[in-house]
């Protein structure tokens, strides 16, 4: 079979450029080594947010937002979407003045969707919050939606619109003559095509390698924890300012619990080991910062293998091979902003450019010889 477009990577980006490339009529191939957001993806914590954003990614999280409140018409499934909010949480004066010097920076750039609340209003949309905290940062249009079921939902968006995704298909070669790429697959088999997206997550480079292309990237397995079932006590996704933290409570009542602790991963087992120590740190941030958790049991921790930049921005952009496209690495913090990641990656592979800035996730940022 001939196709048009190869995405190595089936997680939820991979996916995504999927829906967007074959929807604009191209035969599209997806190479999953293992199986459908085996990873990043499905361990993520599913948060829709365009709080705190690095203003680089103001831009795609904010097209993003429009695209999840949309989300049925896009892939067929509401995804489990909820559009509760999203709040940053100041434990201290220091803190809420960060938090306060952020907003006027937003303001100044023309956004403004990033309100400061005091310690009154913030008991208002967090009432079970600990006393000692003194206020926050809130978009009361982010939410949350559930990872797995997303991923699945637009792999079957994909599909309908004509997409081959194949599981268990490990790339180990990439080649380009005669204006195709051929890629090599550890079976013994051979698939080819003009163009070939880069969205292996975590093994990105080693694909870009695959094409002599040099970008460095680092990989963690982020950690989450989830409680045993409580009562209804907060709606909104909260973080912390100071410390790593996000919070929220699923419609079961069970606690999700995570923000950056990590387990360790291997690449080329794809396995994760927890670190209970770490785990049991960000049990007790939100234990201190939610007091009503005490009594609750862990009834699940799990980790996820994710590429992270030295800037913790996003790889997005074209190759310097022809017919080369690079989406990988979201640093922890790519979910949200997929839906708009897979269009960009569209436009870039067919059209050569986007409607959203991409500069700043360059590819070939981190080199002194950075023009392609």
């Amino acid at each position: 079979m001939s196709h048009d477009v190869i995405v190595i990577g089936g997680g939820l980006h991979g996916l995504s450029a999927a829906v967007q490339l074959a929807r604009r009529g191209q035969r599209v191939l997806v190479l999953e080594a293992d199986r459908i957001a085996a990873y990043a993806s499905s361990a993520s914590a599913g948060g829709v947010r365009t709080l705190g954003r690095d203003f680089a990614e103001v831009p795609i999280a904010l097209a993003a937002l429009e695209m999840w409140r949309g989300i049925t018409g896009l892939v067929g499934d509401d995804c489990g979407y909820t559009e509760g909010g999203q709040v940053k949480v100041a434990e201290t004066d220091a803190e809420f003045a960060q938090l306060a010097a952020r907003v006027r920076a937003m303001r100044a750039r023309g956004w403004a969707h990033e309100e400061l609340v005091d310690r009154d209003e913030l008991r208002h949309l967090l009432p079970a919050i600990a006393p000692h905290c003194v206020g926050g940062l809130v978009v009361r249009t982010d939410g949350f939606a559930t990872p797995y079921r997303t991923a699945l939902a637009f792999r079957r968006a994909a599909e309908a619109a004509g997409a081959v995704v194949r599981e268990g298909a490990h790339v180990i070669g990439l080649e380009r003559s005669a204006g195709l790429w051929h890629v090599a697959l550890a079976d013994g088999t051979r698939d080819t095509a003009p163009i070939v997206v880069n969205a292996a997550g975590a093994w990105g480079p080693r694909i870009a390698r695959m094409a002599g292309e040099m970008i460095p990237l680092r990989f963690s397995a982020f950690m989450m924890l989830l409680t045993s079932p409580l009562p209804p006590f907060v709606t909104p996704v909260v973080g912390a300012t100071g410390r790593p933290l996000s919070f929220k409570q699923l419609a079961s009542g069970h606690v999700m619990i995570g923000g950056g602790h990590k387990g360790v991963g291997d690449l080329d087992t794809g396995r994760v080991v927890l670190d209970i120590d770490r785990a049991a740190y960000s049990a007790k941030t939100a234990l201190e910062l939610f007091p009503v958790l005490a009594g609750s049991e862990l009834v699940h921790i799990w980790a996820g293998i994710e590429g992270v930049a030295t800037d913790d921005l996003p790889v997005i952009g074209p190759g310097r091979s022809e017919g080369l496209v690079h989406a990988f690495g979201f640093s922890g913090h790519g979910f949200a902003i997929a839906p708009a990641v897979g269009a960009m990656v569209a436009q870039l592979a067919l059209d050569g450019t986007t409607n959203l800035p991409i500069a700043p996730f360059h590819p070939f940022r981190f080199r002194a010889d950075a023009a392609p």
